[in-house]
């Protein structure tokens, strides 16, 4: 499990936070913090691997958490993704300076939230295969750089295909995390078993996902679909 801290000054929002965090696989909340002393502490004490941090906090900023966090050599560091309403581009340059892997930029729903982590999740995972290994080529590092940015859908498809409808099934794929029938993604996002056959032949199609073909004892294979990571 990736241990998770939300930090965030506003109670409410921290609890909304933690819930769509608990909803995604691989995830569980540790903590909640809502202030910069707090959050501190909290990564000394509970050692989480993931923040999902605020940049507005009554004692300072959320970046005054990643620069001390990067200053603490004695410290195990977490990685850190931004959750907050400024989009200040000089807030996003500091962010990415001090090592943020995300920025997320409020409001949002569960499901931007859950790609943004499934991503995550792809790109820890990936890091600590990697640290298995003796060396890493260049593929592995190619991977490892574009892990925590979720491929786009089209942003214009071809008719007959509602772009909205592409982003609820290219997120419900990233946010399974493994390859899922046509029946097990409409079970996801609440559309026919027909549409999201449609929907995902189309993305296949683009080499927006892959398709994967399971076989059976008898039958036609069943058709799969994932995000290659």
């Amino acid at each position: 499990m990736i241990r998770t801290l939300v930090v965030d000054d506003d109670f409410r929002v921290g609890q909304i936070h933690s819930r769509y965090v608990r909803r995604v696989e691989g995830f569980d909340v540790v903590g909640t913090a809502a202030t910069v002393a707090e959050a501190l502490t909290a990564v000394r004490t509970l050692r989480p691997d993931l923040l999902l941090l605020d940049v507005f906090l009554p004692d300072g900023s959320g970046l005054d958490i990643l620069r001390l966090l990067s200053q603490d050599q004695g410290a195990s560091r977490p990685d850190a993704l931004m959750i907050t309403a400024d989009h200040d581009i000089s807030s996003v340059r500091a962010a990415m300076k001090f090592g943020a892997v995300g920025y997320v930029v409020k409001p949002f729903g569960s499901a931007d939230l859950a790609e943004r982590l499934a991503s995550y999740r792809q790109l820890h995972d990936r890091v600590d295969a990697l640290s298995r290994a003796a060396d890493a080529d260049q593929a592995d590092v190619d991977a490892l750089f574009s892990a925590a940015r979720p491929p786009t859908v089209p942003r214009s498809p071809a008719k007959g295909h509602s772009a909205p409808t592409l982003s609820t099934i290219h997120r419900a794929l990233r946010a399974a995390g493994t390859a899922l029938s046509a029946a097990e993604t409409a079970e996801k996002t609440g559309v026919s078993r027909a549409t999201a056959q449609r929907y995902l032949s189309y993305l296949a199609k683009e080499g927006t996902v892959l398709l994967e073909l399971r076989y059976g004892t008898t039958g036609r294979p069943e058709h799969r679909y994932r995000i290659d990571h």
